[in-house]
C-alpha cells in the first residue's frame, strides 16, 4: 500500500501525513489529537509558548489521545548585544508607532524577545514527547544528544538541498522539504538570500530525495489527495500539511483568519518580513503593503515579532484583518471548513483512489 513508507514506519502512525506545527495558538490540543487519532501525526506548534504552557498543552493532548504526536520549536536566533537589541527595538517601535495610535495602544516595554529554548526543550524531554520537529536552523550537538538519549525522533526543515544535507549529516531522522508555496515562516537557514531558497515543492522534493538517505517529507501547497499522490511520485516518504488544517473546526486560528483563507485565491498571498522580521507567507493586507516601503529598516526576527505583538493582538480583538498576520499557503482555493477527522478521511480516500 502507498502509505507503507519509511516515514510511516518511523512515525509509528497509520499514514505518513503530518499536520504542521503552526505556532501562535492554531494547533490546539484538540486539533493535534484529532489528527493523531485519525492515523496521522499531529504537531503542537510551541515556538511562542512559555515552558509551562507547553507542558499544559502536552498533558491536554495526552488526555485526548494514546497515539504519537510531535512538538515543534524554533531554533534560537543569533544573539545580539543588549545595545544592539535596544537599538533594533527602538527602530521597530518607531516604524510601527502609527499603528499603535490607530488602536490607542501605549508603547510597550519589551524585556524578552523570545522564549528560552532550553527551558522549552526541558519540558519536551520531561514529558517524553515521542517526536520533536524544528525550524529556523539546526539544534546544537548537545540538544541532539539529549533527544537521542531519550529515543525522541527528530524532524528538521530544509528549503534547499544543502540544508537537507546538513540536517542529515547532523543525524536528523526525517527531513521536511519546505517548498516556496508553503504558508507561514520560511525555514531557511543557509542560503545567502531568501530569494535563493524560494524553490517550489515540485522542484525541491526530488532533488533533496536524490541527495539524502533519510526519509523526506514534502511540504508546501499540498491540500488534498492529489498533492499527497504527487509528493509520493516525486520520491517523498510522506507529507506535511498546514493550511489545509488551519480552517478545520478544531483549529485555534481566529474566525476572521479562517474566513480570509476560505475566501481568497492563490494570488492573494505574499512573502513578508513585516510582522516578525523573518520571511513568511501570508494573505496580503494593508500592514504588509505599507511596511514593504520600510523593508530595509525592519528589525530582524525575533525582535520585530516582539515589536508587533501588541498590534496583532489588538487587530485580532477587533477582528480587523488589515493588521493581523494571516499566514496561509498558496492552496487557498482548496481550503474547506470541516472537522480534522473529516478532512483526514477525505485525504486518505482521495489518495487511495488515485493510487489504487
Amino acid at each position: 500500500m502507498w502509505f507503507k513508507t519509511k516515514a510511516q514506519s518511523l512515525l509509528n502512525s497509520e499514514y505518513p501525513v503530518i499536520q504542521a506545527g503552526m505556532a501562535g495558538g492554531t494547533t490546539t490540543p484538540e486539533l493535534v489529537a484529532a489528527v493523531s487519532n485519525s492515523g496521522g501525526l499531529g504537531t503542537l506548534g510551541a515556538g511562542y509558548m512559555a515552558p509551562e504552557q507547553i507542558r499544559s498543552a502536552i498533558q491536554a493532548i495526552k488526555a485526548l489521545t494514546d497515539t504519537p504526536f510531535a512538538v515543534n520549536l524554533f531554533i534560537p536566533s543569533p544573539k545580539y548585544s543588549r545595545e544592539q537589541e535596544k537599538a533594533f527595538i527602538e527602530t521597530g517601535l518607531q516604524l510601527t508607532e502609527r499603528y499603535r495610535h490607530k488602536f490607542n495602544l501605549e508603547s510597550p516595554c519589551i524585556n524578552q524577545v523570545e522564549e528560552d529554548f532550553d527551558e522549552q526543550l526541558r519540558v519536551i524531554l520531561e514529558e517524553k514527547v515521542p517526536y520533536f520537529s524544528f525550524t529556523f536552523g539546526l539544534p546544537s550537538a548537545d540538544t541532539l544528544k539529549k533527544l537521542n538519549d531519550q529515543n525522541i525522533y527528530t524532524l528538521g526543515t530544509a528549503t534547499t538541498v544543502d540544508e537537507a544535507i546538513q540536517l542529515e549529516t547532523a543525524g536528523i531522522d526525517l527531513i521536511v522539504a519546505q517548498g516556496s508555496e508553503a504558508g507561514g515562516h520560511r525555514g531557511t537557514f543557509l542560503a545567502a538570500s531568501m530569494e535563493q531558497a524560494m524553490i517550489g515543492t515540485m522542484a525541491l522534493v526530488p532533488q533533496i530525495v536524490d541527495h539524502v538517505s533519510v526519509p523526506v517529507i514534502a511540504s508546501g501547497g499540498i491540500m488534498d489527495g492529489r498533492g499527497i499522490a504527487a509528493a509520493l511520485m516525486l520520491g517523498a516518504s510522506g507529507v506535511q500539511m498546514g493550511t489545509a488544517f488551519l480552517t478545520c473546526k478544531e483549529s485555534g486560528a481566529q474566525e476572521v483568519h479562517k474566513q480570509q483563507i476560505l475566501n481568497r485565491t492563490e494570488a492573494d498571498t505574499m512573502i513578508t518580513k513585516a510582522f516578525s522580521g523573518k520571511e513568511a507567507r501570508g494573505i496580503t493586507n494593508r500592514f504588509m503593503a505599507e511596511m514593504a516601503d520600510h523593508r530595509a529598516h525592519i528589525p530582524p526576527y525575533p525582535i520585530q515579532n516582539a515589536v508587533t505583538k501588541d498590534i496583532r493582538k489588538a487587530a485580532g480583538q477587533q477582528k480587523n484583518p488589515d493588521y493581523m498576520s494571516l499566514w496561509a499557503g498558496q492552496g487557498t482555493r482548496l481550503s474547506k471548513s470541516q472537522t480534522a477527522e473529516d478532512l483526514f478521511n477525505q485525504l486518505i480516500e482521495e489518495t487511495n483512489t488515485l493510487l489504487r
